[in-house]
């Protein structure tokens, strides 16, 4: 499913090894995503336009070659900025969006999985992005209120249909992917997950064993790895850690990921460059046992 990579000479998205994705398109496990390239809540503009478009582009030249969104995302900020930044697309990029929330104001997320909506966030993402296929297209949370068999069915029409490559789950657990594969195929499965939050532990080993690929969001905590809610001790262990490696906890918590499973593909957003080459700076550190009992108790 994946393969490393520590190649001194390799682009630092590529020093953390490939993955595949549904078993055809292939990336480096080390992608970048789009949401905080937009405004206060997720919504509005960047107060940074010109920088925002400079992430974009800094991480495609540090080898980054998936870029994860959302039509939710500003809302449609995020993949207007994408397209912006970046056209004509290199080849080899895969830009990954999803579809199934509705944005009536910032910090507001409302689920929508009527089938129709989701159709309607296919097309707007298509039209946005200035694609004729989304070679990642993830249903963005399962609405409760819908049927999930009308939701999947939807999916894998928009499959039939050529107008998705490959269908991914956001913030599912094991039954719901099942589910969703007598409809379609899965190629990933996007949780939250980090550190210090490993609430879906289950699910990573589950998409382990299945070849699905793992995206976690929220993977650095939005920064809130290593702040003073946490408890000294666990503090102390990613810090010492970090004091190790001559690196930050952060990009400590970033190898750890990328350590801990080979179907994991961390995603790491930001609205700096600097910020940017810190965290795609993570895919050279190779932790070792030392670490790794240290690491596992930082929680």
């Amino acid at each position: 499913m994946s393969s490393s990579s520590r190649t001194p000479g390799a682009p630092p998205a590529a020093r953390a090894g490939t993955i595949t994705l549904g078993g055809e398109v292939v990336v480096n496990r080390m992608g970048v995503g789009a949401m905080r390239i937009t405004g206060p809540g997720i919504f509005g503009p960047p107060a940074d336009l010109a920088e925002a478009k400079r992430v974009l582009r800094r991480a495609v030249e540090l080898g980054v070659d998936f870029i994860d969104t959302a039509d939710s995302y500003g809302p449609f900020v995020s993949e207007d900025l994408i397209a912006e930044a970046l056209r004509p697309y290199p080849d080899g990029l895969v830009i990954a969006t999803k579809g199934g929330f509705e944005r009536p104001g910032p910090g507001r997320w409302v689920e929508n999985g009527r089938p129709e909506h989701l159709r309607r966030a296919l097309e707007g993402s298509l039209r946005r992005l200035h694609l004729e296929r989304i070679d990642l297209w993830q249903l963005h949370r399962v609405d409760p209120e819908v049927p999930a068999d009308e939701q999947f069915d939807a999916l894998a029409a928009f499959v039939r249909e050529g107008l998705v490559r490959l269908v991914g789950l956001s913030e599912v657990g094991i039954e719901q992917i099942e589910q969703a594969r007598r409809f379609v195929p899965i190629a990933s499965v996007q949780n939250r997950y980090n550190l210090m939050d490993r609430e879906w532990e289950a699910v990573l080993r589950y998409a382990e064993r299945e070849d699905i690929a793992f995206i976690p969001w929220y993977p650095l905590g939005a920064g809130s790895l290593g702040d003073d809610a946490e408890p000294r001790a666990a503090r102390a262990r990613l810090e010492r850690v970090a004091r190790r490696h001559g690196a930050t906890p952060m990009q400590i918590a970033l190898a750890w990921l990328l350590d801990r499973s080979p179907a994991m593909l961390p995603i790491p957003g930001t609205s700096r460059v600097a910020h940017l080459e810190e965290n795609l700076a993570a895919a050279a550190i190779g932790l070792d046992d030392d670490d790794r009992r240290l690491l596992e108790t930082a929680r």
